[in-house]
């Protein structure tokens, strides 16, 4: 990427901005939209809750994830602290690394996951969990790719 560590990561440090792809009907989403409720710290400290909920094909979906490490301009990692009601992920663990290439950077996006332990998750999750996500993980790439040589941070 063109832009420097500090712009990147500035960008990826928003959860709202990052999770924009969650929170419109899409295809992926199954015509489901999810909601970003943050606290004081808006995601961006050490211990940062973020709440996320919604509804997909009229089931009632919701998350509770804690940052764990977040290291500017370098790496965020943050995990779910609630068994997550979701229909293709159970607890997980996501995160970013921006390096420093040349006069720009690169970036490494990641996540480790389980299975939904419901009955519903166990069908789908199989099938649907990787493929959805290589869809947030190339989402979160395209959030990235935002930031630009000139931004100030």
């Amino acid at each position: 990427m063109d832009a420097r560590p500090e712009a990147v990561f500035a960008v990826l440090d928003n959860p709202l901005r990052l999770g924009r792809h969650m929170t419109k009907p899409s295809a992926m989403m199954l015509g489901g939209s999810m909601r970003y409720r943050l606290d004081a710290a808006e995601g961006r400290a050490v211990g940062s809750i973020i709440r996320v909920d919604g509804s997909v094909l009229g089931l009632s979906l919701s998350i509770v994830e804690r940052v764990i490490e977040r290291h500017p301009p370098r790496e965020k990692i943050w995990e779910t602290i609630e068994e997550p009601k979701l229909l293709m992920f159970g607890d997980y663990r996501l995160g970013f690394e921006v390096v420093p290439d040349g006069p720009g950077s690169r970036v490494r996006v990641f996540i480790a996951y389980n299975l939904p332990r419901t009955t519903t998750g166990r069908l789908l999750g199989p099938l649907g969990a990787p493929v959805y996500a290589r869809w947030c993980l190339s989402r979160m790439i395209a959030v990235a790719r935002e930031a630009r040589a000139g931004d100030v941070v």
